[in-house]
């Protein structure tokens, strides 16, 4: 029996599907190796008798093994859990619950005919999709309030309350032709906060009537509580707005974007023109002006904001929000080179700041979610933090005035993220990478430093949460060989408690898919490099090379886990007689600093060269063509598929650069500004990290794809690299789609494209 919980707990799940159909920008893959070796060891299963892979099975979502149950929460009296999922293995998911003594599941809310489809949402809320990387379809979020048993569901432009898993279902903001944004319960769950036209709006409810307590952005074009691009974009923050503890305030951001000047994006591919047939976006390109942001905390039924103090720079962003048990609001602060990070102490009433810390780097500053202050227990008033100061990502404990009291974990491995902190019995629990930075598990700390030890069983990746009386936690465990499955454990030894999810899809036998080689070698320089091969069956002659790439800062591609296995263009490249490599190139992430900062001021250089290192280590073990290599990638991938053409044309013969950033000056600032400064503090480096710089020497197959409507990597990049390639009479073919953003969508256009890309390999790269 699993005891009694006190709040719910957010499981996230945050597997990589992101293949280059899948088109997600900085995807943050999952797997990771074993156990540090050369290779997985895995005997590959016979292929024989087995379904071809078909370029439909690539472009169709969820792949196989990846429909499962996300969004896992405990229920108030830790009986059930909650989850979103499909009972048809679709995009399509529902609202169940799991009784976690008797195994039973349930249907809490399917959304029917009402739910969210690709055709029924605004503008708005395709674009926040965007911005999140959604692609589940009927339900796709809900909300437990933190104190009671009331659950918060959006539904097709409504907002919807229940009373428990049985009561019944209320509306509390009804569908108008403007949906309510980013709702939000109270703590106590006697009121939703909401963003509607430009002003934050608080609806009752018991009495489901609402308020608008935000006023002066409506039609300025300004808006009050609501992320601006950058925040969803870069930042990891979705929401513009925090409750108060006691559910008397709001926090909120006021967002003037106003100064920026209009980027216009048409709708081309419609039959009729008029309303809709354009967007104008406010974007911040790198050394460009950002959005001016504003923090002011408003009272529950409106009022006067009073307005924090942030000093006199208004050149900064708000990376993250928190209010403190002691009623106190919490901020981070950057400056815009983000090379320094200082967290704040504000005052609701007066917005007069004390300084708790302040981190600085001479790389950058990566940001995370790991302030946790200490409510209760031998350490009250304390709070936890992470930082990169020695070069890897650890826990830090400090007394409430800021004072450091000691570090919790310190070597060259990095925390990936705070899970729980056992406040009475002095204990953190945490995801890492302390085995292997190819794989991720649980550990635990004492307060004290010491006790460092593993909680998760077996190799690979686990992805985590833990209940309130720290008895036991939900594991979601998948390998290169196995498919997610989801228990619940026992804290204390491991042992299941209850299954929520081991079901073997079908499709994975079917296609007969089999896990790639992890490998690793060293570069030139004595820098190890971890990578991955998919290698035909039966392969007997050296093979042509297909490197499948992504390449930037804040992903990691080669894992030991399942979103490896179910790569399906590699495997269906594989299975048609192609070698496919990946390699985490300098720069990628879950190795350190040092590692990922030696990208910095001088983009598309040290990657490149990685990559190339890693098809010569592939062409001395004689598996390959040397003469016969290509190269593939999306978004910062497909940057990298062009710049490995242009700047590596005695390695790479072709190259297909999906959505490819061309020239890092037509990027957003946040995201840009990080790793290069900007275009007036490092214009050389800008001019040499342009594809466009490097295409005198190219002689290989080019294709560019891109979606007419990408709001992140504008089609302005192609088109300009496109200019170049005339200007320096290079060839090149172009496949375009009208009516996609940065991530192809509709099927059709995915099959299509795969068909495109396979077919401009084959003839290419067959000799």
């Amino acid at each position: 029996m699993i005891a009694p919980v006190r709040a719910r707990h957010l499981l996230p799940l945050t597997l990589c599907l992101s293949l280059l159909s899948a088109c997600n920008d900085r995807p943050q893959a999952e797997g990771a190796s074993i156990d540090g070796g050369d290779s997985t060891g895995e005997s590959p299963a016979p292929q024989a008798t087995m379904k071809p892979i078909t370029l439909e099975d690539i472009a169709t979502y969820p792949l196989p093994g990846m429909s499962f149950p996300q969004r896992i929460k405990f229920t108030r009296d830790g009986e059930a859990i909650t989850f979103l999922d499909s009972n048809d293995g679709s995009l399509r998911r529902e609202l169940f619950s799991l009784n976690l003594q008797t195994g039973a599941r349930a249907l809490v809310l399917n959304a029917g005919d009402a739910g969210i489809t690709e055709e029924n949402l605004s503008l708005e809320e395709k674009l926040r999709r965007e911005r999140a990387r959604e692609r589940g379809l009927g339900i796709t979020t809900y909300q437990w309030s933190r104190e009671n048993d009331t659950l918060l569901v959006p539904v097709a432009g409504a907002l919807q309350v229940q009373d428990g898993l049985a009561g019944s279902l209320k509306t509390v903001v009804a569908k108008s032709e403007s949906p309510p944004l980013a709702p939000r319960l109270s703590p106590d769950g006697k009121f939703v906060a909401y963003v509607l036209d430009e002003e934050l709006y608080v609806a009752d409810v018991g009495s489901q009537t609402s308020r608008q307590i935000t006023s002066g952005a409506r039609g300025t074009g300004k808006t009050n509580g609501l992320a601006e691009y950058i925040a969803q974009e870069e930042m990891g923050r979705s929401t513009g707005f925090w409750w108060s503890k006691d559910a008397k305030q709001l926090a909120f951001v006021e967002v003037d974007e106003t100064h920026i000047p209009e980027y216009r994006i048409v709708h081309q591919g419609r039959d009729a023109v008029g309303e809709g047939a354009e967007e104008n976006h406010r974007y911040p390109f790198a050394g460009a002006p950002n959005a001016r942001v504003r923090l002011g905390v408003v009272g529950r039924s409106g009022g006067e904001v009073r307005w924090m103090d942030l000093g006199d720079d208004d050149d900064i962003y708000l990376p993250r929000v928190r209010w403190m048990p002691d009623g106190s609001l919490w901020v981070q602060r950057q400056n815009r080179a983000q090379t320094t990070l200082e967290l704040l102490r504000f005052d609701p009433a007066t917005g007069a700041s004390t300084p708790i810390l302040t981190e600085t780097t001479e790389v950058w500053i990566n940001l995370h979610r790991m302030l946790r202050p200490l409510e209760e227990g031998p350490l009250a008033g304390h709070f936890l933090w992470a930082s990169e100061r020695s070069g890897f990502r650890h826990l830090y404990l400090y007394d409430a005035g800021g004072g450091l009291v000691r570090a919790l974990t310190s070597g060259d491995w990095m925390v990936d993220r705070l899970v729980a902190v056992d406040d009475e019995g002095a204990r953190v629990f945490f995801e890492g990478t302390k085995d292997d930075p190819r794989e991720r598990h649980l550990y635990v700390v004492g307060m004290d430093g010491t006790g460092l030890r593993r909680v998760t069983e077996g190799s690979g990746m686990h992805s985590t949460a833990i209940n309130e009386t720290f008895t036991a936690f939900i594991d979601t465990h998948h390998t290169t060989t196995a498919a997610p499955t989801i228990h619940v454990r026992s804290l204390k030894d491991g042992a299941v408690m209850q299954t929520i999810h081991e079901e073997v899809d079908p499709k994975i036998a079917k296609l007969g898919l089999t896990p790639p080689e992890l490998v690793s070698f060293e570069t030139h320089d004595g820098v190890t490099l971890y990578g991955a091969i998919y290698k035909p069956q039966n392969q007997s002659e050296p093979t042509p090379l297909i490197v499948s790439v992504y390449g930037g800062p804040h992903a990691q591609r080669v894992t030991n886990g399942w979103g490896m296995t179910v790569d399906l263009r590699a495997q269906y490249l594989r299975q048609e007689g192609f070698t496919v490599l990946k390699v985490d190139n300098r720069g990628s992430a879950r190795r350190g600093l040092q590692f990922e900062g030696a990208i910095k001021h001088d983009m598309g250089n040290l990657e490149v060269r990685d990559q190339v290192e890693g098809v010569e280590w592939l062409t001395a073990q004689g598996a390959i063509d040397p003469g016969q290599v290509g190269i593939y990638g999306w978004s910062y991938g497909g940057y990298m598929a062009a710049m490995a053409l242009a700047r590596a044309p005695e390695t790479f013969k072709v190259a297909v650069a999906g959505a490819p950033v061309t020239h890092w000056d037509g990027y957003d600032t946040h995201y840009t500004e990080r790793y290069m400064g900007t275009p007036a503090t490092n214009p050389e480096g800008y001019a040499a990290s342009a594809v466009m710089r490097h295409l005198d020497n190219m002689t290989g197959h080019l294709m560019l794809v891109h979606g007419l409507i990408d709001e992140n990597v504008h089609f302005r990049h192609t088109a300009r690299l496109i200019n170049a390639l005339i200007a320096k009479r290079k060839d090149y073919e172009l496949l375009m789609f009208p009516d996609e953003r940065h991530m192809p969508r509709a099927l059709a256009d995915r099959v299509y494209m795969e068909e495109r890309v396979f077919d401009f390999f084959e003839e290419h790269l067959r000799r």
